[in-house]
């Protein structure tokens, strides 16, 4: 990730605190997201704009919107409004949708079923979903660097951290790899890097985007970079068993994928697997907590996110 200029000016005391959200609960910020990426989305006719209709139909499905509510509540942990980096989140929130898009087409996973409904290349075609993902990339891209409420030097270096996160040292490298790893050729280190690359860099970048906005310390940056890859090795753990034990009409998305592959799950069993999985948890928790002891909703959202998982 880049590095700040000693130089950059911080936010963190030019925010007034009495924003309204700034104690705004979880699931206001996250109604907040919704409605800031419906405004920030083509405004498409399914009949005369079949890219961007299939650009809101991918990103506009529900979903956690885990990634962007990340960025929100670290920036509140920075003491930042969290408003002043919405824009910067659903950028985010875009790139993880194109890489769904594309992961889902059939000469990658073949997946027909996403967030409760058919996939974009089900739905619109696979040329149509290629497509879609491109423009959601760039639209990620300018949405991040024309944020009005973030400095212009700021805004590039977080320009940066979205594009190395998609490219060579993260997601197209991560899929690579979960694509060509044949079941028994991985060891455990390789699946964690596998993971990381799969699922912890766009929480890497999250965090990333409030940090570089605040001008946090490199301790600070260190600790969440730390539990960005916690967080990425239980999100993967917990999908790989959920695409074991679940049926797609619970889980919202097509099951069994993983048959074939190298996961830890084929490789240690569900139980063990559950264990790691708890052990990533608590990791990324503490560590979240130890960055910002006074956002404890960044810790509540870890542990709802896996609550499923660990009884």
């Amino acid at each position: 990730m880049l590095a700040l200029p000693a130089a950059l000016p911080s936010f963190a005391h030019a925010v007034p605190l009495q924003a309204p959200s700034v104690g705004a609960s979880t699931d206001t910020l996250r109604g907040m997201i919704e409605e800031r990426l419906r405004t920030l989305l083509p405004a498409a006719d399914a009949h005369q704009d079949r890219v961007g209709a299939a650009m809101r139909y991918g990103v506009l499905a529900p979903g956690k919107r885990v990634r962007p509510l990340l960025v929100l509540l670290a920036a509140r942990g920075f003491r930042l409004d969290p408003a002043d980096v919405l824009d910067a989140a659903c950028a985010l929130e875009m790139v993880h949708a194109a890489s769904l898009f594309l992961d889902d087409l059939p000469c990658m996973d073949d997946a027909k079923l996403r967030r409760g409904q058919p996939t974009v290349h089900i739905a619109f075609g696979e040329d149509v979903a290629m497509l879609a993902a491109i423009a959601l990339l760039a639209r990620a891209w300018r949405v991040t660097a024309t944020a009005a409420a973030i400095a212009p030097r700021v805004r590039t270096d977080m320009v940066a951290v979205l594009s190395d996160a998609v490219g060579i040292e993260g997601l197209v490298t991560g899929q690579y790899r979960d694509l060509h790893a044949a079941a028994g050729e991985s060891s455990r280190p390789q699946i964690a890097r596998t993971n990381q690359l799969k699922t912890g860099v766009l929480f890497a970048a999250a965090f990333e985007i409030a940090s570089l906005a605040a001008g946090a310390d490199a301790r600070t940056r260190g600790l969440l970079r730390e539990a960005a890859d916690a967080l990425g090795q239980a999100f993967q753990l917990a999908d790989d068993l959920a695409d074991q034990e679940m049926e797609p009409s619970l889980l919202g998305k097509d099951c069994r994928q993983d048959v074939g592959k190298s996961t830890l799950v084929s490789m240690v069993g569900a139980r063990q697997t559950r264990r790691i999985l708890a052990a990533q948890v608590e990791r990324a928790e503490t560590l979240i907590a130890q960055a910002m002891p006074l956002e404890h909703s960044l810790p509540t959202l870890v542990r709802t996110l896996f609550a499923s998982q660990l009884h």
